[in-house]
């Protein structure tokens, strides 16, 4: 039976499944791979989280985007090996079967469904609040009932939130229609946003007061940890880009410079936001604050920008959510052509080469959280189940170079095993800060993963059917 829970794909059977009915489009370059990084990653994390992080770490913020940021940095290396080497549909999920077997490839797939959807999901509320201010502010106004998700606001009676379901199956549809047209827009988003984000640097900076940065580190080292954690929301989706490996032109070259990129971009981003913001506001104004860009234009007095930024917040987490589901749905595609998932899941649009199925009923989903579940508890969820990602990809890194050492990398991670060893330890330290609430969702959450792979996948997986042959 052990034999059977880890027995693996080779890397020849993982490139040839790319060559079948069930392959995709490859239209992505270099550009459109970092792209899509920014745009999974800069959103919810530069517009909101950096209030909440300000209130718990101080000043010392920017430590805390660093050190997320390199617990990143570390297990993107990792990332960008496996990418360029098994250019294949499935990111982390893909590389595990690859290396540790089926078992931990299927518990890491289900794991993954936490980061993807459930961040879709829980972006489209944040979207949905910056969507009807924005509205408000035009004279539009949508009924409060419409506005929230069912007991999301304690003192008013919600019953749906629309716009989060409304923006979520628009994004469907246009995933559905295929790659090309979904880089297409996402780019050009992402150019706006950054534009947004710059404006919002050149406008503040000259209105930093140094004096606000003391004490830099009110809650000592212990907040600057919390906050990473924290934080670490903001760093979710650049993952998303390795899921393109089958959609790119020529992923040996142009996978690694994606992840990169787009992972140091935003970094450093962060770090000049978020300095600029607690240089600005004192960081115990921000507390309970869920548009803290918004509060440092005010006590600037720059107001006008503010509207400008409310755009930059829409388009920032329409991009995220775009990527998340483009990521859940590939994961999903991958699972599915392995036999772990129902094979209908991995039916291939004749016109559009994309997984239409799939990525409908995800989409309409993730649409249907969205609009009816206030995910808030939910988020933290989504943290640990990415960090967990991030700590097999850098075993399974350690593993390959062990078992296959003559396998042509097109890009070899630094420093193994001394890298992947430092990705292990970063996100361990950051899953620990979690609360622990959040670890006991996330084993009932593998229980009934566990319970799925056991009553279906195991017995309908491609490779169980090639050994009874």
């Amino acid at each position: 039976m052990s034999k059977g829970l880890f027995r693996k794909k080779s890397i020849e059977q993982l490139v040839a499944a790319t060559r079948g009915e069930k392959t995709l489009r490859r239209d992505l370059g270099a550009f459109d791979l970092t792209m899509l990084g920014i745009g999974a990653i800069i959103g919810t994390g530069i517009f909101v989280l950096t209030g909440t992080g300000a209130v718990t770490a101080g000043p010392g913020l920017v430590i805390s985007f660093v050190i997320a940021g390199l617990a990143c940095l570390f297990a993107a290396l990792a990332y960008a090996e496996f990418a360029s080497t098994v250019p294949v549909s499935g990111s982390v999920y893909t590389f595990t079967y690859a290396t540790m077997g089926e078992l931990l490839a299927f518990i890491i797939g289900w794991d993954l469904i936490l980061e993807y959807m459930l961040a879709a999901s829980a972006v489209s509320a944040g979207w949905s609040g910056y969507f009807v201010s924005f509205l408000n502010g035009l004279g539009i106004h949508i009924p409060l009932e419409l506005t929230a998700a069912p007991g999301a606001l304690k003192d008013q009676s919600t019953y749906f939130n629309l716009p989060a379901f409304v923006i979520l199956m628009g994004i469907t549809l246009l995933l559905y229609f295929g790659i090309r047209e979904s880089k297409r827009i996402n780019n050009i988003m992402v150019v706006v946003k950054i534009i947004v984000i710059l404006l919002f640097i050149i406008v503040a900076v000259k209105y930093v007061k140094p004096a606000h940065w003391t004490p830099f580190l009110p809650f000592g080292f212990s907040g600057v940890f919390g906050a990473a954690a924290l934080v670490f929301f903001a760093f979710i989706g650049f993952d998303a880009v390795s899921s393109a490996a089958e959609e790119t032109k020529n992923p040996a070259r142009d996978l690694p410079r994606g992840i990169i990129f787009s992972l140091v971009i935003c970094t450093l981003l962060y770090v000049i936001v978020s300095g600029i913001m607690t240089g600005i506001v004192p960081f115990m104004d921000f507390e309970g604050i869920s548009h803290p860009v918004s509060l440092v234009l005010q006590v600037a007095g720059q107001n006008w920008v503010a509207g400008i930024v409310d755009i930059g917040a829409i388009l920032g987490m329409t991009t995220v959510m775009l990527v998340m589901l483009y990521g859940q749905t590939r994961i999903m595609f991958a699972m599915s052509r392995d036999g772990l998932v129902p094979k209908v899941l991995s039916k291939v649009h004749p016109k559009y080469k994309t997984p239409y199925i799939n990525t409908l009923f995800f989409g309409t989903l993730s649409a249907l959280m969205g609009g009816l579940i206030p995910l808030d508890e939910l988020a933290s969820l989504v943290n640990i189940g990415t960090l967990s990602a991030f700590i097999l990809i850098s075993v399974a890194v350690i593993v390959m170079r062990k078992t296959q050492p003559n396998l042509p990398r097109a890009f070899r991670c630094p420093g193994v095993p001394y890298i992947p060893i430092l990705a292990i330890i970063s996100c361990a330290v950051l899953i620990l800060n979690l609360n622990s609430q959040t670890f006991i969702r996330f084993i009932i959450w593998l229980v009934i993963g566990l319970v799925v792979y056991f009553l279906y996948s195991r017995k309908n997986s491609l490779l169980n059917h090639d050994h009874e042959k």
